[in-house]
């Protein structure tokens, strides 16, 4: 039993206004907003896919039109600063992905964990 708001409540209290007919499948897991997620992370993925090649192309342009300047070296120190913030952005987007899938498949499981240990329970009558 629980204490809400100063009364004790039962398990079966939470199937809603009926108390205990059968409204405990009101609270239910969806895997929909993790799977958007990861859906939204993997699209950034790619997307950043043709940045660095981008990227090269456009310094290729200035080292031509700037051959000899000093202002070269630290184009060339931003220019790979750049590439390694945008393959790390890359990898953390997969990343993410991955984890995000696996915690809507984590709670999916515990989900039906949790629904099959109230089962004896519920082949009982509920418990009232």
């Amino acid at each position: 039993m629980a204490v809400v708001g100063g009364q004790r409540q039962r398990l079966r209290d939470l199937g809603g206004a009926g108390g205990g007919d059968g409204g405990g499948d009101q609270l239910k897991h969806s895997d929909g907003p993790w799977m958007r997620a990861a859906g939204g992370a993997d699209a950034l993925h790619t997307l950043l896919g043709p940045v660095r090649s981008e990227l090269e192309t456009a310094h290729e342009g200035v080292v031509a039109g700037a051959a000899g300047l000093k202002a070269l070296t630290e184009l060339g120190a931003v220019r790979e600063s750049w590439q390694r913030r945008i393959e790390a952005a890359r990898g953390e987007c997969r990343g993410l992905a991955g984890n995000l899938r696996e915690v809507a498949r984590a709670q999916g499981e515990t989900n039906e964990a949790v629904r099959r240990s109230f089962a004896p329970v519920a082949a009982r009558g509920g418990g009232q």
